[in-house]
């Protein structure tokens, strides 16, 4: 099973990609991790460079490749102003195009986590997230994980220090790998 995780911070050692890499730690054994790590790359969407089918840029095209070839994907987000980042937003906005229905994202199992260095943990992100991925046409597992005071939830060699938390992590893996699972057994 290919798991795409995809983080909403550029910058390469972000509190962030810590957490997908301690999500890396906490999969099921038949799962392989992808990182989409051209998340920069993706043009800002606007109508008029995109095809009838979606996509037309590529930037753009690298990423919804990436998301067909996944069988889910695991959103990691900081929190911007109380938002999602815009670099994963316009993503997403890539990716749900040219209708739900049709779009990279329809009927795909996703999971949105995040961490901030605030007391909230990114949970607002996390919603506007969940909610943009829903209006794209995904099936997004209800399910958070916000890590609050992020500089102080991982050791030294990048390990989730908070056992709760990483049980939790745990949690939404495996309910999103189990739904992939589920959609193999009823195909």
């Amino acid at each position: 099973m290919r798991l795409l995780g995809v983080v909403g911070s550029l910058r390469a050692d972000s509190h962030n990609r810590r957490l997908l890499r301690a999500a890396a730690d906490e999969l099921p054994p038949d799962v392989e991790l992808v990182v989409f790590d051209k998340l920069k790359a993706v043009e800002p969407f606007d109508e008029t460079d995109e095809r009838s089918s979606g996509g037309g840029l590529p930037g753009a095209d690298t990423f919804l490749e990436a998301i067909r070839e996944a069988d889910a994907v695991l959103f990691v987000t900081p929190e911007y102003n109380g938002s999602t980042p815009g670099v994963l937003k316009n993503a997403v906005d890539w990716a749900s195009r040219p209708t739900p229905a049709t779009s990279a994202l329809a009927g795909k199992p996703v999971a949105a986590i995040g961490a901030s260095t605030g007391m909230f943990g990114a949970t607002w992100a996390q919603a506007e997230l969940r909610k943009s991925l829903g209006l794209a046409g995904a099936r997004v597992l209800d399910a958070e994980l916000a890590v609050p005071e992020v500089e102080q939830a991982f050791s030294a060699d990048g390990r989730l220090t908070r056992r709760a938390t990483r049980r939790r992590l745990r949690e939404i893996l495996t309910a999103l790998t189990g739904e992939v699972s589920h959609e193999r057994n009823v195909s």
